[in-house]
């Protein structure tokens, strides 16, 4: 008795938790991505302080190849002169040089691979932390229309409907006008003569009610011809 107690209150905080989840699911998702942002631009920074280290490896190595060259010189020049105490002093500094050089070139190597590493990495976040901003975005904008719409009480969506209804019968009114005032025009040009008369003239029945000027210049030709 006292496990399923214990598993029916297990299973209600889980049902209480997934519910809270649910309705704080933005801020909880602006606040994740705050994190990964901060997280992101700690990367950035890994990246410039592995960066500048490895810059200063590589100018201790230039450094150190620099004092090495100039040692071997020297060493030569006292060799030449008989300076053998000399130059066994300086081969000696020139084989601690080179181990130091040898440490140097290998942490700069180690410092260009993580580099590299550490780039990719940061590319991958940077992407992937633009994908969840843009989702971000889209879901406040879903969220913000789904609440738009469940927030519409129902009285003014009922006014939405019933104006929307008076709209489409007002427009079916005025069709309804324009198509009689088009009737009513066509019937009064059937009843009156005078547009009858224009019909027939225009079908050629008859005398046609425009002179043209052709006709106009037979006439007068007519007349100079009766007149010589």
């Amino acid at each position: 008795m006292f496990k399923h107690v214990l598993t029916l209150i297990r299973g209600r905080a889980h049902a209480a938790d997934e519910a809270f989840g649910e309705r704080h699911a933005l801020p909880i998702l602006a606040q994740q991505i705050r994190d990964g942002a901060r997280g992101v631009e700690a990367a950035r920074k890994a990246v410039a302080v592995a960066m500048a280290r490895n810059h200063l490896e590589k100018e201790n190595a230039e450094r150190l190849s620099a004092r090495i060259a100039d040692l071997e010189t020297r060493a030569v020049a006292a060799l030449e002169k008989g300076r053998e105490d000399l130059a066994r002093e300086a081969a000696t500094s020139i084989a601690c040089l080179e181990t130091e050089l040898q440490n140097a070139r290998q942490v700069q190597a180690e410092f260009s691979s993580g580099i590299e590493r550490l780039k990719h990495a940061v590319r991958q976040s940077e992407m992937r932390l633009g994908a969840l901003r843009r989702g971000e975005r889209l879901a406040v904008a879903r969220d913000r229309t789904q609440r738009l719409t469940r927030d519409v009480p129902d009285h003014e969506a009922a006014t939405l409907a019933d104006a929307e209804a008076t709209l489409a019968r007002l427009e079916k009114r005025q069709r309804e006008a324009e198509l009689m005032s088009d009737a009513l025009t066509d019937l009064q040009g059937d009843q009156d003569p005078t547009a009858i008369v224009e019909k027939l003239a225009q079908a050629g029945c008859g005398r046609p009610l425009v002179t043209t000027g052709e006709e106009v210049l037979q006439r007068l030709r007519s007349k100079t011809s009766q007149t010589h």
